[in-house]
């Protein structure tokens, strides 16, 4: 890239307390690529303004809510470049909309929206506008998983076989939504959370996750849904089964019920020559089995490790770096996607690669978005039907 100057970005929702907002900012900041100006923090106009003058916002940028912001920045000289969205989930949908619309790209939350309808109407508006959207599917960052990714396409596994990808949690293992715990009040409300409870809020993660790294999507899907917990009106844990148009089979199991379990999400896949194994909660290493031959242990930066991971990697070898440092490397993408468009690439023109970095690395788009909510709805129809064998997509 031939510019150097910082991406101005307004932020929507994530004021105080907000655990994602600040992750958001934090890694918007790890590069000094980005630079935070404006921002409509919270649903309280008040509360909100006081947060953005409280993270060093000017106040004539500390807006009371999104649609104020939007076009008060279209008219000035200096106007945000990107809007980021994380809201609840049920405000995705009319932020993005209204951004792409006063000519501004966007970096969102997922899942991209609470409905499949409204993630399709978002990508044909994201076509008709020539702007840039980015998912945040913070996983995709990880060097580990990028590794993987190019091992299965260098076809370091052979043909793939099986693939088993598990997202367990257990803070919604009792009714903390009766007793107004934090985050937990509208990931349980359809309204708010969408249809899907567990297989929205991480089972989309690990459809993405399984999808990034084999470049496989499944066709078809059988889906066991449960709300665990009485009285709980979205599913808290999902066993889905997954074929592949290869003839691949997988498992994706979401729980946010299951005791023991914080974030505890893992990556399994199998070819006719060998393995691949990952782990959230150990985000170092990447284990590899060739067909036999013994396990190998590959670690970031260390022997055995690709230049993707390494070009993925922030600090040596056995200095461990994590989650923050993964969701960077989406905004350091994003940077290089946003800054290419300002360079050159309207509307109607094909996008640029997604990472100057790396372009086998593609950054989670407005595509992944409706594949995410295509997964949910079949999800939600098997389940309807009875568990029974549906198509995707």
């Amino acid at each position: 890239m031939t510019s150097t100057r910082r991406i101005r970005l307004g932020m929507v929702g994530g004021g105080h307390k907000a655990f994602i907002g600040a992750v958001h900012r934090i890694a918007a900041r790890m590069d000094d690529r980005f630079t935070l100006v404006a921002g409509a923090f919270d649903a309280d106009p008040d509360r909100g303004r006081d947060f953005a003058r409280s993270i060093g916002i000017a106040p004539d940028r500390a807006y009371g809510g999104y649609q104020d912001m939007l076009a008060a920045e279209a008219a000035r000289p200096d106007p945000i470049d990107a809007v980021v969205i994380v809201t609840p989930n049920f405000l995705h949908f009319p932020v993005a909309k209204a951004a792409l619309e006063a000519g501004f790209h966007v970096i969102c939350e997922k899942p991209m929206t609470t409905t499949l309808e409204d993630a399709q109407t978002l990508a044909a508006l994201v076509a008709a506008t020539g702007r840039r959207f980015v998912l945040t599917h913070t996983y995709t960052g990880y060097p580990m998983v990028r590794q993987a990714r190019a091992m299965v396409a260098a076809g370091r596994i052979g043909t793939l076989r099986r693939v088993q990808v598990e997202y367990a949690q257990d803070w919604l293992a009792e009714p903390v939504e009766a007793t107004g715990a934090e985050g937990a009040v509208w990931r349980t409300d359809p309204a708010k959370a969408g249809l899907g409870g567990a297989i929205g809020d991480v089972g989309t993660h690990a459809y993405n996750l399984a999808a990034f790294v084999t470049g496989e999507e499944p066709v078809h899907l059988l889906a066991d849904l449960t709300a665990f917990v009485p009285g709980r009106r979205v599913d808290d844990d999902a066993g889905i089964l997954l074929r592949y148009a290869s003839g691949a089979k997988g498992g994706l199991w979401a729980s946010q019920v299951a005791t023991g379990n914080g974030n505890n999400l893992s990556l399994r896949v199998y070819g006719t020559q060998g393995g691949l194994e990952w782990w959230q909660e150990r985000p170092e290493e990447l284990w590899f089995t060739p067909l036999g031959q013994p396990r190998q242990l590959l670690r970031r930066n260390g022997a055995g490790s690709w230049p993707v991971a390494a070009a993925s990697s922030r600090v040596p070898a056995a200095h461990p770096e994590g989650y923050l440092e993964a969701f960077a490397n989406l905004y350091r993408d994003a940077a290089d996607l946003l800054l290419a468009h300002q360079e050159g690439a309207g509307a109607g023109e094909a996008a640029p690669p997604a990472s100057a970095m790396d372009p086998d690395c593609p950054l989670p788009d407005v595509a992944a978005g409706v594949r995410g909510l295509a997964f949910v709805s079949a999800c939600l129809d098997s389940a309807a039907r009875g568990s029974v064998w549906v198509p995707l997509g």
